[in-house]
């Protein structure tokens, strides 16, 4: 599976509504640690077949980081069951971001 780009009109359906666990990397274009931890989220995307790995560009959806109430990027949130269960913030090795979702 690939990672899923997210919009304020495929969040519910995608994360809110999914079966299997959901991470979701709050983003930007020009946010240096989120280019970092791009090609990282991309692999995961790539990898995990038991959860979504999925971005939202804050530019682009204002309304999902201000719902979120993400203040700063990149920042990682964990869906399961529909209800957000963890968050971490900043640029994270691909170890730490596979131990958000177990």
């Amino acid at each position: 599976m690939s990672v899923i780009h997210l919009t304020s009109d495929n969040f519910k359906e995608e994360v809110l509504e999914s079966k299997v666990p959901v991470l979701v990397d709050f983003w930007a274009t020009w946010c240096g640690p989120c280019q970092m931890v791009g090609p990282i989220v991309e692999e995961l995307g790539e990898e995990i077949t038991d959860a979504k790995i999925c971005k939202v560009d804050v530019d682009a959806n204002p309304d999902l980081a201000r719902e979120y109430r993400v203040m700063s990027i990149p920042t990682f949130l964990v869906f399961k069951d529909g209800q957000m269960v963890k968050r971490d913030m900043g640029a994270k090795p691909k170890e730490e971001l596979l131990a958000l979702l177990k």
